[in-house]
């Protein structure tokens, strides 16, 4: 575990794998980025930290803020914000493009990242996700989970919700899994959440977006998923023009959990299809960190 101060947040992330050598993807080989759902931490990743980090890959996956052991901002976190907080965590370590992935919010963060940064991204994980924007009344059911999370705290939530993240039957099969899914709900801090679930309300369509998505994409998802069903998956199989789809049988909504083998075999063979990385070099002029100090620009002074 690792921590950095980023403008106003600090945040906590794991950092494992790679050579330490630096080229034009900011280490001697590929980047793998995770990106957390709701309510979760970086934690819902470690099985794949530990399956695909080493010499020739590098890993992260960061506590969003509002989450885990980073900083809680209390109000409204929008996607945006979420997508600048990756773009300034990835100035620090120095590294310039990424595979980026995550599930169900995390995935609609990865698209904002794209939409904001496409220059940075080598290639799409989007997992148990959706790119449609927010319904009028999902809105609202979203505002409304927000005032109930601050009123009630997250352990209701969390027991109400366990069955939907991972299936019944997984749940009954994979205490740990379970009990694992439950801690990281019940430890997310209210604020955080409530925070996140306003910026969400208020996401933009990127539907439109997928047909000028120009590198490769695997779309993955439980065969169970309720919240994000299979149908939302091959929306965006089928806009993207280089995207794979991958169901994963037996799963829910954390299918990277729930079935760890499958969605590993999955991400594993889309990591070895993406073609050779060439180096290249990094213009900085632009990001986060300036020439003089070194410091992290806030993203509200970049619009």
């Amino acid at each position: 575990m690792s921590t950095t101060t980023l403008y106003d947040i600090t945040v906590t992330y794991d950092d494992a794998g790679g050579t330490g050598s630096t080229d034009g993807e900011g280490d001697g080989g590929e980047v793998l980025v995770l990106v957390h759902g709701h309510p979760f931490d970086r934690s819902m990743w470690r099985p794949q930290i530990e399956t695909f980090a080493g010499p020739e890959r590098r890993v992260i996956a960061a506590d969003l803020r509002g989450y885990g052991g980073s900083t809680v901002i209390p109000g409204t976190t929008t996607l945006t914000t979420f997508a600048w907080d990756i773009a300034a965590l990835l100035d620090r370590l120095g590294v310039d493009r990424v595979v980026l992935g995550g599930l169900s919010m995390g995935g609609q963060i990865v698209l904002e990242f794209y939409r904001l940064f496409p220059e940075r991204v080598r290639a799409l994980v989007l997992a148990d996700t959706f790119a449609a924007a927010e319904t009028e009344a999902g809105r609202a059911a979203r505002n409304a989970m927000a005032d109930r999370l601050l009123r009630e705290g997250m352990g209701p939530y969390a027991d109400e919700v366990l069955t939907k993240m991972v299936t019944p039957h997984n749940a009954e099969a994979l205490p740990a899994v379970a009990g694992h899914v439950r801690d990281m709900m019940r430890g997310a801090p209210p604020e955080g959440a409530a925070a996140a679930l306003r910026g969400r309300a208020e996401r933009p369509d990127y539907v439109g977006m997928l047909g000028r998505v120009a590198v490769p994409a695997l779309v993955v998802v439980g065969s169970e998923d309720t919240y994000t069903p299979v149908a939302d998956a091959r929306v965006m199989s089928e806009g993207i023009p280089d995207a794979t789809l991958a169901v994963i049988e037996g799963a829910g909504h954390l299918p990277n959990l729930e079935r760890r083998a499958e969605f590993d075999a999955a991400l594993g063979a889309f990591l070895d299809s993406l073609p050779p990385i060439t180096s290249r070099v990094i213009d900085r002029s632009g990001t986060f960190e300036n020439h003089r100090g070194g410091q992290v620009a806030s993203p509200r002074r970049n619009p």
